[in-house]
């Protein structure tokens, strides 16, 4: 990842672009070259396009769906206040929203600007409260640490350093147009982005953090993943674990990691 930040960010200085952020609570430097409030609203359309597509069943009325947005409000409000504390809170315009939907896909995600989702599928693995507050936890931590604008900031840099040519303003919106369109889909079809394991490792450390301000023990982490790895054992991997680190090494890292959280873990 170094190697790569370090390529990026000389290949935006060739053309005058660059510009860095820092990851709340990590403290490490990311690729800045996107905007915020472009990426949130390309996410935001994508998200009600794929709520109310006819492919998609969004679950109401029932026990989870109400857990999912009691869990994912707590997080929220949690994450809000630490952003506050630390004068970020301007920097996070999160309109939030949490949804359950019909799939037996083991999966769950949080757009930019806070528009996540959680799949049925992945229910079983998360077993209780706790273990559905380290899923959220870790997608939000995505969303706060802007791991697609840094992916997308990443893959811009790239095409300008390879083009040698002075790339004008109105190439680079052309460029971050097509970018996000990449990412978000268009006409409806939702196509994520894959997130490298750096960014998955992070968001572990930040989904620890982010459950345990929420009121969650961060201990409670481990047997959930626990669990992921027996699934991924016995079957093909889950979208879920598609990039992540191997099932051992998160594991020991979050067991590492917990005492560190816990420093923020509000009963």
């Amino acid at each position: 990842m170094k190697k790569i930040f370090r390529y990026t960010c000389m290949a935006a200085l060739a053309v005058g672009l660059a510009s860095c952020s820092t990851v709340p609570l990590s403290g490490r430097k990311q690729l800045s070259l996107v905007s915020d409030d472009q990426i949130q609203e390309q996410a935001a359309t994508a998200y009600k396009e794929f709520l109310t597509s006819s492919n998609t069943k969004v679950v109401t009325g029932t026990s989870n769906a109400t857990l999912v947005k009691q869990v994912g409000g707590k997080i929220a409000k949690a994450v809000n206040s630490y952003l506050a504390s630390e004068g970020l809170a301007d920097q996070y315009n999160f309109n939030w929203e949490f949804n359950l939907v019909e799939s037996p896909d083991v999966n769950a995600w949080c757009m930019p600007g806070g528009k996540v989702a959680v799949y049925t599928g992945i229910l079983p693995f998360t077993a209780n409260e706790a273990g559905l507050a380290t899923v959220m936890g870790h997608e939000i931590a995505h969303a706060i640490a802007r791991h697609s604008m840094e992916q997308m900031s990443n893959q811009y840099a790239m095409q300008v350093g390879a083009q040698v040519i002075g790339v004008a303003t109105s190439g680079k919106s052309s460029v971050m147009q097509s970018l996000l369109n990449n990412a978000y889909g268009i006409g409806g079809q939702l196509a994520l982005l894959k997130y490298s394991r750096g960014n998955e490792s992070e968001a572990d450390q930040l989904g620890l953090i982010f459950m345990a301000m929420a009121g969650y023990n961060p201990e409670t982490a481990v047997s959930f993943w626990q669990r992921m790895a027996s699934a991924k054992a016995a079957s093909s991997t889950p979208e879920f674990l598609s990039t992540h680190p191997s099932d051992a090494r998160r594991i020991a890292d979050i067991q590492k990691l917990i005492p560190k959280a816990k420093q923020y873990y509000k009963k």
